[in-house]
């Protein structure tokens, strides 16, 4: 057993034995969130690694890594994935457009994460708790592909206040999957 003494501390960090974390293999068994993630030609696999680590946190059920994304295994991933690439399912698909075809298909809604003439702001979207989501998230430069755009059922614009308007993609990743897991039922959060 072991004796901690924490007297006199205001508050302490939590010890990894305290987190509760689950295995990769009780990780693909969470029910479906409804919430899958579609990498656009991300050319980063640090990026591409971190959209793994912020998927695995959020409960993503799947990472689609299409066109010139790096995939697993790689250490470049695994640097910035922590391992998470071994416990959220992925796939490659050669060309975004059928990632986005197919998850059509199977009743998801395309949301692009990009900057267009009729994006939504991340803050006044409002999610159907009975929809499922792919969020597809673009390259490091040119964003989402414009006939991925044309092809998503909307586009959410993460508010920006400063000079450059533009977020790293693995901040974009993050900042949207917490507001779509935020915005979930309370049952469904566990």
């Amino acid at each position: 057993m072991i004796f901690l003494n924490f007297v006199g501390m205001k508050d302490r960090k939590l010890l990894n034995i305290e987190l509760g974390r689950i295995s990769p293999a009780e990780y693909k068994e969470l029910p479906d969130s409804g919430l899958v993630v579609v990498l656009d030609n991300v050319r980063s696999a640090h990026n591409v690694g971190s959209a793994f680590r912020t998927a695995d946190a959020f409960g993503v059920d799947r990472v689609f890594l299409c066109g010139i994304c790096a995939v697993p295994p790689s250490a470049e991933i695994r640097k910035s994935a922590l391992g998470a690439e071994d416990a959220v399912p992925w796939e490659h698909v050669a060309d975004t457009m059928d990632a986005v075809a197919r998850l059509k298909a199977q009743g998801y809604t395309i949301v692009s994460v990009e900057q267009t003439v009729h994006s939504e702001k991340l803050g006044s979207f409002h999610r159907d708790p009975g929809r499922k989501y792919a969020l597809v998230f673009g390259n490091e430069v040119s964003g989402v592909r414009q006939d991925v755009v044309d092809a998503s059922d909307l586009s959410l614009e993460i508010p920006q206040y400063g000079t450059k308007h533009s977020l790293n993609v693995s901040v974009s990743v993050g900042v949207v999957l917490w507001e779509f897991v935020r915005a979930r039922p309370a049952a469904a959060q566990g």
